[in-house]
């Protein structure tokens, strides 16, 4: 993190730990620390402080613990949206349950980093600026504010086509049915806006069973996937062991069944050529039709019902299925999942029709940059391009 210039922060430290506030103090080049000692006099403070950009609270305090003083805020609608950050030296697991069940924004456990803590409340910031909080049922649900011309254009649109296309989707059914056995149309989930998940529909390009031979095919990936062998106990982040026990140079990701910090596992994949998606070069697992039906985007088509029942917009970011999303696990990178899921987005018309050429960080970066800066009009500046786009030789 060294020479980036960051936001000082203005947080809330509550809690008796003299320890962890002269770490919070002492990094006045990030944080500007008010603090309080209970839970009522933390309630104090955030009446009189508007600006607060974060609330983190140990588990025990005296009168409300941290998950009753955040019930509290709720209901009383005070910094309702401040990103909550519950910090323990160990805690016991029915109370992290309960961080969970009551949507508090991220639950720490041990030694404690402060450029970690504050990379991640300017994460939450971002998240929580795209969602609206619903109140109106038992438990507190977080819904993605869609632009209202963004949705309005998404509804006309995906019912007008659907209605227009309806001979082409009667033709392609009948050609997939004559050429192969099995379902007409291919139902995954995928993982789209805000982490939502739900079920994405496509024409079946493919033969019957295709997701189980993925693992054979692995060498085809024009991305170049490789499993990343973190199991050699001699691979330690260097940077990692400079620093005392329980402290890491950069956020910890679970990859590969083992914990590894985002510095070191980006160090290792570069090492490999490792990477998060999935893309075949002539994919032996496609059928004639569907090759035609890929190269000509006719498979896509399906996903007009999808943006018709709100699971996508036309444009945004290509919802991902779950090995490819639980890879992004970094602040970082899981930005783009701020943005709304689509059919066509960003990334695919700017790179479409190169063979495999756009690395994965080009790709994620390109997602990131929608999320931050879509809009109406650029919405239908992409649209135009995707229509050259599609007669291009390769389909992404």
């Amino acid at each position: 993190m060294e020479g980036k210039q960051h936001p000082i922060l203005k947080i809330i430290y509550t809690g008796g730990n003299t320890q962890l506030i002269e770490t919070f103090t002492l990094r006045d080049d990030l944080f500007k620390v008010l603090h309080a000692e209970s839970s009522i006099s933390c309630i104090n403070v955030l009446k009189e402080n508007d600006d607060i950009d974060a609330i983190l609270c140990e588990v025990f305090l005296p009168g409300l613990n941290a998950i009753e003083l955040h019930a509290m805020l709720q209901h009383q609608h005070i910094h309702a949206n401040t990103p909550f950050i519950i910090l323990a030296e160990k805690a016991e697991p029915h109370r992290k349950a309960q961080a969970i069940e009551q949507h508090i924004s991220d639950f720490y456990e041990g030694q404690i980093n402060p450029e970690q803590i504050h990379s991640r409340i300017i994460y939450l910031q971002r998240y929580q600026s795209y969602f609206a909080i619903d109140r109106s049922s038992s438990s507190v649900q977080y819904l993605y504010k869609i632009p209202f011309f963004k949705r309005l254009f998404d509804i006309v649109v995906s019912a007008g086509v659907l209605i227009l296309l309806s001979p082409v989707f009667a033709l392609t059914a009948l050609a997939i049915r004559l050429e192969s056995k099995g379902k007409v149309y291919y139902t995954s989930k995928r993982v789209g806006t805000g982490y939502t998940i739900f079920d994405f529909y496509k024409f079946r390009s493919m033969r019957t069973g295709a997701d189980t031979a993925l693992k054979e095919l692995q060498h085809l990936n024009q991305y170049e996937m490789n499993r990343l062998d973190i199991e050699d106990e001699t691979d330690k982040c260097p940077r990692c062991s400079a620093l005392p026990d329980g402290q890491y140079c950069s956020p910890m990701l679970y990859a590969e069944g083992r914990h590894i910090c985002e510095y070191w596992y980006s160090e290792q994949k570069k090492k490999i050529n490792s990477a998060t998606f999935i893309k075949l070069k002539d994919d032996p697992r496609v059928t004639k039709v569907g090759r035609f039906i890929r190269n000509t985007s006719i498979d896509e088509l399906p996903q007009l019902v999808n943006v018709l029942k709100g699971d996508m917009s036309i444009v945004g970011n290509r919802p991902l299925p779950f090995y490819e999303a639980e890879m992004l696990t970094s602040d970082d990178w899981s930005e783009r999942f701020m943005g709304p899921a689509g059919i066509t987005g960003l990334w695919q018309v700017e790179k479409r029709g190169k063979k495999g050429a756009m690395s994965e960080e080009e790709r994620k970066a390109l997602d990131n940059q929608y999320a931050r800066t879509y809009s109406f009009w650029g919405d239908i500046k992409i649209i135009f391009k995707t229509i050259p786009a599609l007669f291009q030789k390769e389909n992404v």
